[in-house]
């Protein structure tokens, strides 16, 4: 009989569940975008429920195909966009407000009492965040002061929290499970990363009471069964990850030094540090890339908020393509991007400036400058944030020589090859793209045994393409400097 893993892959603009094998092969996928809600200007929130029913539909779609196949479903993964904040009435189980996305700017007043309170320092050293409306600490703060029934429920301790994975875990087992793992505790900005608890201290600076917060597992661990009304009958859930760590696990970046970076709605580089805390100088987080078996590993990591959230940008607000894989054979038609630059600050800018109130720019245009070169500027832009992290990362000390890349954008050649010559660095694809949802699914199958090791695991990663720097110092010397402009103009208005 054939044996599957199947991975929840919940992210920012749609919800994925993917049939694996036991090699960490992809066997069948199923996926539903749902909708976007932006009420004010910086806010983003997602509809909770549409949520749950994305999770349900994908997920009974692959059991689905895994029965007609005659294989056995050993165990489910769950991986989930990171941050985003639900509270939700723990008799009723119905959510009390909208999902606050991490793209959400809306705490920034309550962030920036924060700094001026100087809280930065004892934060950063306890969570390895920066206070920034990022995280979900701030969401959580603004949900119990806005909606009138937090309180009422606080004062009968029938208020839960849950980022995404807590929510899918809460409804998957029919209520009998309120846990989260420890690398989506480490982006709320309430876990102390170096206790591997809650911290009391941050508790009572935010006005949260502990009792609305999940129990934190590790990575690999049992976070309950399925009910059977959801899934025919009950499964084990056996590996929680968030997005980011999930990607780095997929990509088998499991030695100290190693690096990833996704290109999915956001851009996210992580590092792994092993079991060594390093507090970046150049304003880049720590945070735990995953905990086995009670052992925590450390990684740094620089977020960029918009990525393919630009090229959705172009797609359905611009207009100017029908489809993401359009953009390449556009680029290829321009000699260059004739001076033209983006900076997507569409929610604000992310690592290493943390400008909450930055907002996008299009610089360098003429008569001349038609649609294609502003889809060239938005795919360069991802390239060029990238350079602006490893920078960053350079300035703390640390210099990779390799990077591993996954996410859609980067099966665009083009985008893969520019990604290589603007940050001078060699360039690796894999063959499963699936990086986010395979991460997830290696650690449900590490806690039930089907892999015996991390080291295990590395022997299913393998490479698709390699990308070298082709460019000469001279050229990218320029591009850098238009970018540099730009981005202060950005950052000065």
């Amino acid at each position: 009989m054939k044996k599957f893993i199947i991975s929840i892959d919940q992210g920012t603009t749609s919800t994925r569940s993917i049939l694996f094998d036991l090699k960490g092969n992809p066997i069948f996928s199923s996926q539903k975008e749902f909708t976007q809600y932006f009420p004010k200007n910086g806010w983003v929130e997602h509809d909770p429920e549409e949520i749950w029913n994305t999770t349900k539909k994908t997920l009974r779609d692959v059991i689905n195909k895994a029965k007609n196949a005659r294989g056995k479903i050993l165990t489910i993964g769950i991986t989930n966009q990171r941050e985003t904040t639900i509270l939700w009435n723990k008799k009723t189980g119905k959510t009390i407000y909208k999902a606050i996305v991490w793209q959400d700017r809306r705490t920034e007043e309550f962030c920036k009492r924060l700094r001026k309170q100087n809280r930065e320092t004892t934060i950063f050293n306890k969570t390895g965040l920066l206070i920034d409306p990022y995280f979900s600490g701030s969401k959580i703060k603004w949900i119990i002061d806005n909606v009138p029934l937090a309180k009422k429920l606080i004062a009968k301790k029938e208020l839960l929290f849950g980022t995404i994975d807590s929510f899918i875990i809460w409804r998957l087992t029919n209520g009998k499970v309120h846990a989260t793992d420890a690398t989506n505790a480490s982006r709320t900005m309430i876990y102390n990363i170096s206790t591997n608890k809650w911290d009391d201290n941050i508790l009572k600076i935010f006005k949260i009471p502990k009792h609305i917060l999940p129990t934190v597992k590790n990575s690999a661990d049992d976070f309950g069964m399925t009910d059977p009304s959801i899934t025919g009958k009950s499964i084990p859930i056996s590996g929680v990850v968030g997005d980011q760590q999930a990607a780095t696990i997929g990509q088998c970046c499991f030695e100290a030094g190693s690096l990833k970076s996704t290109y999915g709605t956001g851009a996210f580089v992580l590092l792994n540090t092993g079991n060594k805390k390093i507090y970046s100088k150049n304003r880049l987080l720590t945070t735990i890339a995953y905990r086995i078996k009670g052992k925590t590993t450390y990684a740094m990591e620089g977020s960029i908020f918009i990525a393919g959230a630009g090229v959705q940008w172009l797609r359905d607000r611009m207009k100017f393509i029908k489809k993401a894989s359009e953009t390449e054979k556009i680029i290829k038609s321009l000699k260059n991007n004739k001076n033209v630059y983006l900076v997507p600050a569409f929610t604000g800018l992310g690592a290493p400036h943390w400008n909450a109130n930055a907002r996008g720019l299009l610089s360098g245009l003429t008569r001349d400058t038609s649609p294609k070169e502003i889809v060239r500027a938005v795919i360069e832009s991802v390239a060029y944030q990238t350079y602006d992290l490893f920078e960053a990362m350079k300035h703390d000390g640390l210099r990779p020589k390799i990077v591993k890349v996954d996410g859609g954008m980067v099966m665009n050649n083009w985008f893969s090859q520019f990604l290589s010559d603007i940050i001078n660095v060699k360039v690796l694809r894999p063959k499963v793209q699936e990086t986010t949802a395979l991460g997830a699914a290696l650690m449900a199958g590490l806690q039930i045994g089907v892999y015996k090791s991390l080291k295990d695991i590395s022997r299913n990663w393998s490479l698709d393409k390699k990308f070298a720097p082709k460019m000469n110092s001279k050229n990218r010397t320029i591009l850098i400097r238009g970018w540099e402009k730009a981005i202060k103009k950005t950052l000065s208005n």
